[in-house]
């Protein structure tokens, strides 16, 4: 883990193929796979490779995120997108400790200026879950002192990730906070949208996260996108935290995306013209390497 003036520069690839069983017509697609630059991180290089030939623009949705819009000009059986990144981490700021002076009450009490704005990071992704949601909520004993906010939410995600068995998916979309719960198992998709939606309940402004996790299974080319929660509090901002892990996000989370819905930044989403049958295979790959301070 970095800390305090540390920095490193870290590599990652995302590749993303598709067959078919037959050359299709594709619709247009977007990606949300360009790293979110910030005072911890900086994008010090990208490459984007896509298959088969098409006309693409980048854009910047409501949210901030970086688009890339992908128009393709001809047919194929197989389509690749193939991202190359390079990214300077350097360690967040403030300082967390000693963390008195950013204490945060519970309920929170945003600013009259952001009462709207957060708003639509309050509404439920699932309606129809906030009765079972509310339910499960009363019945954990959540952080002793709960008139700390971000203690109380570390604890809910804690909860969760004690609850709900980490199981990866390939299907697409996410499973609802209810039925997550009923499974007590759900791939970190599902964990985040459990804990961002349970938040929810407790008052909090949530939103859903993408990205990458630099860990082993990325630098041993094996894992997959990743997902996690991040919650708004007065004078602290944006604090995320992930459930798959059962603990605060840090610097190995590289955020690509975020939206108040999942479905907002799906890494890759478009269409194609045919049936399901006519789609064999994807696979997805993410690789991480951490370079030296002077490599390029």
């Amino acid at each position: 883990m970095l800390t305090g003036g540390d920095m490193t520069r870290l590599r990652i690839e995302h590749r993303t193929e598709y067959r078919y069983v037959r050359p299709v017509k594709f619709g247009r697609h977007r990606l949300v796979v360009r790293p979110r630059e910030g005072h911890d991180l900086r994008v010090e290089s990208m490459q984007l490779g896509i298959a088969p030939a098409h006309q693409l623009v980048w854009s910047r949705d409501v949210f901030g995120n970086s688009v890339a819009l992908v128009d393709f000009i001809e047919e194929a059986a197989d389509l690749s997108v193939t991202s190359n990144v390079v990214v300077v981490r350097t360690a967040p700021f403030p300082q967390q400790t000693p963390h008195e002076p950013w204490r945060v009450l519970y309920p929170v009490a945003y600013e009259p200026l952001e009462v709207e704005v957060v708003a639509a990071y309050q509404a439920a992704s699932y309606p129809e879950d906030v009765g079972i949601l509310r339910d499960w909520t009363d019945t954990l004993a959540l952080d002793s002192d709960s008139s700390d906010a971000e203690s109380l939410l570390f604890s809910l995600g804690t909860e969760i990730h004690k609850l709900i068995t980490y199981q990866r998916r390939s299907s697409k979309g996410v499973q609802s906070p209810a039925e997550t719960l009923g499974l007590t198992s759900g791939s970190c998709r599902d964990m985040a949208t459990l804990m961002m939606d349970a938040a929810r309940v407790l008052g909090f402004a949530t939103r859903f996260a993408s990205g990458y996790l630099d860990c082993a299974a990325s630098l041993a080319g094996r894992a997959s996108t990743h997902a996690w929660t991040e919650i708004y509090l007065p004078a602290l901002g944006w604090r995320g935290f992930d459930p798959t892990l059962g603990e605060p996000t840090s610097l190995k989370h590289v955020v690509t995306g975020v939206s108040n819905h999942p479905r907002g930044v799906m890494p890759i989403s478009g269409k194609f013209t045919g049936t399901s049958s006519d789609c064999l295979e994807m696979n997805v790959h993410v690789t991480t390497e951490q370079l030296p301070s002077g490599e390029g």
